[in-house]
């Protein structure tokens, strides 16, 4: 049962928020222990207790999982990090409040790559989520938390975080549904940064439908948020219906290289033939700048979190650690409370950020990311639709890929993107090997309705 299909059932009395709760929680007790997607859970008896206060509104009480990096004032919001390992939020993130006015409970709070720098959530402080598909492989990151949590059956769904592709990754390697917005459509208040200028709050569910039912209940103008877009909330789940006939499906020849191995190479085809089956039209396209999106957003990301992380100093938000001065006090609560990646980031970032190599690097960076978004620019004057393989592989193994470039390497597909500011969406496209294989689709900024469409309607046919 998807959150669509629970909704229905507790509306027509089938099924009680109590028997969704428990049945839940059976899930978590079953598969939590070595699954390990949450980092706090509620309370079942008090989720249970608010059926009649909430059972007029659009999620009747059901619950939802919230990546640990996003404000909640009932539960610790810790990013993963031993540095707030103890803080509590006084406000609850925007995202977070307007699910709760439609009448969603805080299931819990998931794991995830500290400060949301991974793409394995194997770099939190916490310990490793594992891929409920095989749990020696990883679940992606850095919202592995909530895509394992869904993936499971412990969690109807769950929200995610998205800099350089945290919830279509993870999304692809369990084997759910996992949307980046369009940069601003989501506010990001509450939302603990990484990278101002890329970070977007994003659904992570176990069908298309339910991803546009969250995204319609989160999306929307927020004054509070000084890069949120002034569009007025819509109903997203009113643009599944009607199918794709007649519209281009751009295949970038970057996002199909011979290096992805023949499965990979035949599931793209299955998804070319979908799409034809369905009445669409493929054409291949041409996005050249797809090799420079790496380097470009790891010099972005990291120089705005070298600034966004500078706040974490040992005296706010979290225990000092001791020293005979405030420098050494700083230096070492820094030390103790960053772990090996994010120390990395803020190394990276600080350099780019320094005198005499700001423009060499970051500013060059940023022109290259203005590049990129022209070219999707361009690319959407001649399709409706770009689509290719969410990440290279299926999940690998936990260990596998410590040489950093190689971890960074894994989203490549879903950098460009987010360079961009478009909406992308991962669906389930098949399996390699046993394990999930993710089907990236791309739209237009502020193509959401489009975006799903398109993703509903190849659902229905990959899923056969």
């Amino acid at each position: 049962m998807d959150l669509w299909d629970a909704r229905a059932a507790i509306l027509c009395g089938d099924l009680s928020l109590g028997e969704l709760v428990d049945s839940l929680w059976e899930r978590i007790g079953a598969l939590e222990e070595k699954i390990q997607a949450f980092l706090s859970l509620a309370d079942p008896a008090a989720l249970k207790t608010a059926e009649e206060s909430l059972a007029e509104r659009p999620l009747r009480g059901i619950p939802i999982a919230i990546k640990d990096n996003i404000s909640t004032v009932d539960f610790p919001t810790t990013c993963g990090s031993r540095f707030l390992e103890r803080f509590r939020p006084v406000f609850d993130a925007t995202a977070v409040a307007r699910l709760r006015g439609a009448g969603a409970q805080v299931q819990g709070k998931t794991n995830l790559d500290e400060f949301a720098m991974g793409s394995s959530t194997e770099h939190s402080a916490f310990g490793p989520t594992r891929n409920p598909h095989d749990p020696e492989r990883v679940p992606g990151g850095s919202s592995g938390g909530s895509a394992a949590a869904v993936a499971a059956g412990e969690a109807l769904a769950a929200l995610g975080t998205d800099t350089g592709g945290s919830v279509r990754q993870p999304a692809a390697l369990c084997g759910v549904v996992g949307l980046r917005p369009t940069y601003g459509l989501v506010s990001r208040w509450g939302l603990v940064a990484f990278a101002s200028s890329l970070d977007q709050i994003g659904p992570i569910t176990r069908s298309v439908r339910d991803c546009a039912l969250i995204l319609s209940l989160i999306a929307g103008h927020d004054p509070r948020d000084s890069t949120s877009l002034p569009v007025e909330p819509r109903d997203y789940t009113q643009d599944l219906e009607g199918g794709i006939e007649g519209w281009k499906f751009g295949l970038p020849q970057e996002y199909r290289p011979r290096e992805l191995g023949p499965e990979a190479l035949s599931l793209v085809d299955r998804w070319a033939s979908a799409i034809e089956e369905l009445g669409g039209k493929v054409v291949e396209i041409s996005l050249p700048l797809t090799e420079y999106a790496l380097p470009t957003y790891y010099l972005i990301a990291s120089a705005e979190a070298s600034a966004n992380l500078a706040r974490f100093d040992g005296v706010r938000y979290t225990t000092s650690a001791p020293g005979e001065t405030v420098k050494e006090m700083i230096a070492t609560s820094r030390t103790l409370g960053f772990g090996r990646e994010v120390k990395r980031r803020i190394m990276l970032g600080t350099f780019a950020l320094s005198a005499g190599y700001y423009d060499r690097y970051y500013g060059k960076a940023q022109r290259v990311r203005t590049l990129i978004a022209r070219e999707f620019e361009e690319a959407f004057q001649e399709v409706d639709i770009i689509f290719g393989p969410t990440s290279p592989t299926p999940a690998f193994r936990f260990g596998e890929k410590e040489d950093p470039i190689a971890m960074y390497l894994s989203d490549i597909f879903t950098l460009p993107s987010a360079l961009a500011g478009v909406p992308a969406i991962s669906i389930p496209g098949g399996e390699i090997g046993g394990l999930p294989f993710g089907l990236q689709l791309i739209a237009p900024r502020l193509g959401e309705g489009k975006l799903l469409r398109a993703a509903y309607a190849l659902e229905g046919v990959l899923s056969r």
